[in-house]
């Protein structure tokens, strides 16, 4: 179990939202915490803590106004700290291999690999080409409808056809090197982990899994522990000091060595 940092962009800011909340039409989203430091201030910060794996995510569409703001600061931060930061949104075959060369370990993909609803192999396999599969991470993030996960594309506003199962982690194993999964339900509340959620991916004997949403304290954190035996690694933001949160970003980094 890990601490994976992250870098959340949006409108060329780095910030904190409500999951849920973003809208590509008018660029709009609740925020929780907006950033007067530019991102690679953060990716300095993870990198003399020795922090690898965190995320960095453009919540802009390539079709926003703000869309070339948003990568400005992106490729700062991976240049700040080349090989310890991945970097999700808007990737496709075509662009992935130059967020490498700019200092990406991973790119993280949703949205070209799930299109019309449903799983493309055809893209999987051209990505897997493109920059190797121990460069992929595919992100399952998902949202909860009729008592099923199902995983959500386009910044989390468009749902699929395919629920999020152990099943689907298997099939798609062979394309990537980790996933990412956001509960996107409670993404940005704070408001503790979607336990069901947390329990279905513990259940996947495979890749390293990183779990996103809803931890807001030390006591959601030992939960969170304790719920997946230590098995997945975990990410946090809004909650955060370094995001005007109240968890202490000096405890989280160090939470690994608690005892579950």
């Amino acid at each position: 179990m890990r601490f994976r940092p992250c870098i959340d962009i949006h409108n060329g800011q780095v910030k904190q939202i409500v999951g849920g909340s973003l809208q590509d039409e008018g660029n709009h989203a609740d925020v929780n915490f907006s950033s007067a430091r530019d991102a690679d201030d953060y990716a300095k910060l993870y990198q003399k803590d020795g922090l690898r794996g965190g995320h960095v995510i453009l919540l802009n569409p390539p079709s926003s106004k703000y869309y070339e703001k948003t990568l400005q600061q992106a490729r700062r931060a991976l240049r700040a700290y080349p090989g310890g930061l991945q970097l999700g949104g808007g990737i496709t075959a075509e662009n992935a291999a130059s967020y490498l060369k700019d200092g990406a370990s991973h790119v993280i993909v949703t949205s070209y690999v799930f299109q019309g609803g449903e799983i493309n192999w055809e893209h999987m396999e051209k990505l897997k080409r493109e920059v190797g599969r121990e460069h992929v991470v595919i992100d399952l993030s998902c949202r909860r409808r009729d008592g099923d996960y199902y995983i959500v594309t386009d910044r989390w506003q468009t749902y699929t056809n395919v629920k999020l199962s152990v099943r689907i982690l298997n099939e798609i194993a062979g394309c990537c090197d980790e996933f990412l999964v956001h509960g996107v339900d409670v993404e940005g509340r704070s408001s503790g982990i979607d336990e069901k959620l947390a329990s279905l991916l513990k259940d996947y004997e495979g890749l390293p899994v990183t779990y996103a949403g809803g931890i807001g304290s030390m006591e959601d954190l030992k939960r969170f522990g304790l719920l997946t035996e230590g098995k997945l690694d975990f990410t946090v933001g809004s909650a955060l000091d370094l995001f005007g949160g109240t968890l202490p970003y000096e405890k989280v980094k160090n939470c690994c060595s608690l005892s579950f």
